[in-house]
């Protein structure tokens, strides 16, 4: 049996090279709607030219191609059934009164001194919660700008607290399907990996919180009424109560006693949904929308169309409406083929051993941990400048790197955590990127405008580094392999 060629690291960059070229062309065309199917077109097109170039010039067979994408597929069926309860969760945990409950008394924490620290605290809470940066700065963050607005802070600094506290739940939240692609991607638990990046998120945010805590001061007048009809409708809506807090209670116990991830959701989700059932009756009948139905029949009606499908709640307050409303399970599609997708062009650049050619390379300059992680982050933030969204930026660094980490004995949490710090917070300070355009478009202010007060997102991939050079927490799970 003859061995296997390895092709040449520059052979090796066309598939990369050609995937960057097609999702610059996506993200032109398509903009912010890149991830409804322009992406995943562009990723099976690069898996399409790895698997030519390997066939013809590397007689690479065609079957080898089928069974690695069948294993891949196959070790990530967990996480992609992870994605659908997560669907579940984030539709139940809103229509239950769940994530209203939390805003209702979060907005009225809010301060003219303290109101920079606080926007970013209720940003970081919802956005922890309902797991997604693009909800949280598309309802509570253009109501925040308002009312920094009519407090006389800067828009450029309110922009920056609100995306800093957005992108901090998101990253943290295990909801989130950022955070679930990190840590699915390198094959490390959800949980795990929160727990990981506690190491530098935790020293990340409070720095952030202190800026805009010393920032606020002195920042005077009112801008109450907004707040005021913000709590409004969220009251007149739902049946707010400190009993709907018993589920995010629950399932922190869950977590805490590390309960599997899929059935700690799972079981979250249908708590919410009895929750939902005792507390918002009147919600989930004007989900099911349908007069000819029984009380009861509805209830069930309304109830399955929150865990599965969208709902749009009226409130009287647009951007509340905005907040309230949710996708279900069809909400997450979009990243499920997006993973799909993804996982085929990591399986073809695998298969042909073009990722091995990469990393042998990338390797020979590969030093030391601090310089391992470096090569990451610089990755991570090139890869978003580059291909313009922070998925593809994820997904291509973990494929880039796994090989490196293990030859170099590192645990995989270590990439997990670095492909979040660097990939997954730098998405939105870049203009052209779905994140940098679809934030600047909502909030109204540009991504170079808010780019310099968005701390927490320009501190996290230096803390990561730092935190390699130091070797806090950072061990080899093996030793280097030579």
């Amino acid at each position: 049996m003859t061995e296997r060629k390895i092709p040449h690291p520059l052979v090796a960059a066309i598939p990369v090279v050609v995937l960057i070229g097609l999702l610059v062309v996506v993200i032109t065309l398509f903009g912010s709607d890149s991830l409804s199917g322009g992406s995943q077109i562009a990723l099976l097109l690069g898996s399409a030219v790895c698997v030519t170039i390997s066939m013809a010039f590397y007689h690479v067979p065609w079957k080898a191609f089928e069974r690695q994408m069948c294993k891949t597929i196959g070790d990530i069926s967990v996480t992609l059934l992870i994605l659908m309860t997560v669907g579940m969760l984030s539709g139940s945990w809103m229509i239950s009164g769940v994530v209203p409950t939390l805003i209702y008394y979060g907005v009225q924490i809010l301060s003219p001194q303290f109101f920079l620290v606080s926007a970013c605290v209720i940003c970081a809470l919802v956005s922890l919660l309902s797991g997604s940066s693009w909800t949280t700065v598309a309802t509570i963050g253009v109501a925040l700008l308002g009312i920094g607005h009519a407090l006389g802070v800067s828009e450029a600094w309110t922009a920056g607290a609100i995306i800093s506290g957005a992108y901090f739940g998101d990253k943290m939240s295990p909801l989130s399907d950022t955070t679930i692609l990190a840590s699915s991607s390198v094959g490390v638990d959800i949980f795990e990996h929160i727990r990981y990046m506690v190491i530098t998120t935790t020293p990340s945010i409070l720095i952030t919180l202190i800026i805009f805590f010393a920032a606020g001061l002195g920042h005077g007048n009112d801008g109450v009424l907004q707040v005021e009809q913000y709590t409004h409708g969220l009251a007149s809506t739902f049946h707010i109560t400190p009993w709907t807090l018993l589920v995010p209670l629950v399932t922190g116990i869950l977590i805490a006693k590390k309960v599997p991830s899929l059935i700690v959701l799972f079981a979250s989700s249908i708590l919410a949904g009895i929750t939902a059932l005792i507390f918002q009756p009147h919600i989930l009948t004007q989900i099911a929308d349908d007069a000819s139905l029984s009380l009861h029949a509805a209830l069930a009606k309304g109830l399955a169309i929150t865990y599965y499908g969208s709902t749009a709640i009226q409130t009287g307050f647009d951007s509340l409406n905005e907040l309230v409303s949710t996708g279900g399970m069809q909400g997450m599609l979009n990243t499920i083929w997006l993973i799909i997708c993804a996982m085929c062009y990591g399986s073809a650049m695998v298969t042909s051993g073009m990722i091995e050619s990469i990393t042998t390379a990338i390797l020979r300059f590969v030093k030391t941990r601090t310089s391992l992680v470096t090569s990451t982050v610089g990755t991570g933030v090139f890869l978003n400048l580059t291909t313009g969204d922070q998925f593809i930026s994820i997904v291509l660094t973990a494929d880039i790197f796994r090989n490196v980490y293990k030859t170099e004995g590192y645990e995989p949490r270590l990439l997990s955590r670095t492909c979040e710090d660097a990939a997954t917070v730098t998405s939105v300070l870049v203009p052209w990127n779905t994140c940098g355009l679809t934030q600047a478009t909502v909030l109204g202010v540009p991504t170079l405008t808010y780019l310099p007060y968005c701390f927490f997102n320009i501190l996290s991939p230096l803390m990561t580094i730092l935190i390699a050079a130091l070797g806090w927490k950072i061990r080899r799970s093996t030793p280097p392999t030579a």
